[in-house]
């Protein structure tokens, strides 16, 4: 796996947890906390998966690390939309749409790969 999808994770999760303390500082404490924790956890899978044992292993959380880039898209785009807490979420949403499509590429070839004999 690439370590460009490794570095892109962590950065995001940087960011992610930037966010988190903008919003907590504003009050908001409930969509905050579920963004902090599917957007942290999405490096944390990645990581895990350069350690993998096995592929079923390695495509296990990868693919856990694709849903929860998809959870975190879902709180994105809703404090994007109902501006709960007033801000532009759009570099967010840009910096999660590119990860989870590297992440989908990363599952799909995974599981159509021939086994090594």
């Amino acid at each position: 796996m690439s370590s460009l999808v490794a570095a892109k994770t962590f950065t995001f999760s940087l960011h992610i947890i930037d966010l988190y303390k903008v919003l907590k500082s504003k009050g908001e404490f409930v969509l905050s906390r579920q963004l902090l924790r599917s957007g942290t956890s999405i490096g944390a899978n990645v990581e895990e998966a350069t350690a993998a044992q096995t592929r079923k292993d390695f495509l296990a959380k990868i693919c856990i690390a694709s849903k929860e880039a998809y959870e975190t898209r879902y709180w994105l785009k809703l404090l994007n939309q109902s501006q709960l807490i007033k801000g532009d979420y759009n570099c967010f949403l840009k910096e999660i749409e590119e990860i989870t499509k590297i992440l989908t590429a990363i599952v799909k070839t995974t599981q159509n790969a021939k086994p090594k004999t």
